[in-house]
């Protein structure tokens, strides 16, 4: 049986499309270094230290939009990007996990 199709992208400029892979990327790094989170130093140390190039490339990316006069992030459209490429999931890592009594 085959997993569910998920729902196609929406269409993004290519600047737009950046930004949201580069926005993943640092979300990935970060919820690697989150020190709420169970895993070694040494992990956590190579992410900090690719976090470095993820975050310019970032900035990189918002740059080129802006140069490109994308003046609005259309914040709808990109949720449902990210939705779509399981921002959900990946975001929660950078968050404090739940208590353990609750």
């Amino acid at each position: 049986m085959l997993p569910p199709e998920l729902p196609p992208l929406p269409a993004l400029t290519r600047a737009e499309g950046e930004l949201v892979d580069r926005y993943l990327d640092v979300v990935d790094l970060l919820g690697r270094i989150n020190p709420a989170r169970p895993q070694d130093t040494y992990r956590s140390l190579r992410a900090a230290q690719a976090l470095v190039a993820s975050a310019a490339a970032l900035r990189d990316a918002l740059a080129l939009m802006h140069r490109r006069g994308e003046s609005e992030l259309h914040a709808a459209t990109l949720a449902r990007a990210l939705r779509v490429l399981d921002g959900e999931r990946r975001t929660a890592r950078v968050t404090l996990p739940p208590h353990p009594g609750s």
